[in-house]
C-alpha cells in the first residue's frame, strides 16, 4: 500500500488522515486544495492543476487527499487504496464548522495565502457549509458506484463511516502494508 488517495466531504478529515498516513507511512503527502486553490480563492486553470498533479504523483508512492473529479483519471491510473471518509453528514458539518470558525477567528493562512472568513462561511454563494449540503448526498452516491464500477476493481475502497471505524483502521496500518 503506498499509492493512496483519501476522499470525502469537506471537514471529514482527509487532509488530517494524509498527514497522519504519511508519516506512519513515510510517503510524501500531497493536499489536492494546495495545487488548486490560488490568491484570492482563485482556481488554478484546468490544464495547470492536472500538469501539478501529474508532477506531485510522479514518485512510486505517495498518499494524496482531495475529491477533484477534474484529476481523477489522473490519480485512479496509479491509486491502490481509496480510503472513503463517509461520515454522517452532522459529524461532517459539526467538524466543518468548528474549523472554518477556527480559521476564520485565528485568521489561519491557508493555501497561497488565502484565509477563511465569517462572511465566506455565512454569506457567501461560495460557502463551504452551503457546498456541503448541496453536495453531500450526491457525492455518497457517486462514490458508491464508483467503488462497484468494474473498471476500479483493481483498486481497493475502504469505506469508513465513522470516527471509531477511522482509528481502528489506521491502528492497523504498517509500513508493510
Amino acid at each position: 500500500m503506498n499509492r493512496i488517495q483519501i476522499i470525502g466531504p469537506a471537514g471529514s478529515g482527509k487532509t488530517a488522515l494524509g498527514a497522519h498516513l504519511s508519516v506512519l507511512l513515510g510517503l510524501p503527502h500531497v493536499e489536492l486544495d494546495s495545487l488548486h486553490w490560488r490568491e484570492n480563492w482563485q482556481q488554478t486553470p484546468l490544464d495547470e492543476f492536472r500538469q501539478a498533479v501529474v508532477e506531485a504523483l510522479s514518485g512510486d508512492a505517495w498518499v494524496v487527499d482531495g475529491n477533484y473529479s477534474k484529476v481523477r483519471d489522473i490519480i485512479w491510473q496509479q491509486v491502490q487504496v481509496v480510503v472513503w471518509l463517509d461520515l454522517p453528514l452532522l459529524v461532517v458539518l459539526y467538524r466543518l464548522l468548528a474549523r472554518s470558525l477556527r480559521r476564520a477567528i485565528s485568521g489561519e493562512v491557508l493555501w497561497a495565502g488565502n484565509r477563511e472568513s465569517f462572511r465566506q462561511l455565512f454569506f457567501s454563494r461560495d460557502s463551504l457549509l452551503l457546498y456541503t449540503l448541496q453536495t453531500f448526498r450526491r457525492r455518497r452516491r457517486t462514490y458508491t458506484e464508483l467503488s462497484a464500477a468494474p473498471e476500479n476493481e483493481r483498486i481497493r475502497f475502504v469505506r469508513l463511516s465513522s470516527s471509531a471505524a477511522v482509528r481502528r483502521w489506521v491502528e492497523q496500518v504498517t509500513p508493510t502494508d
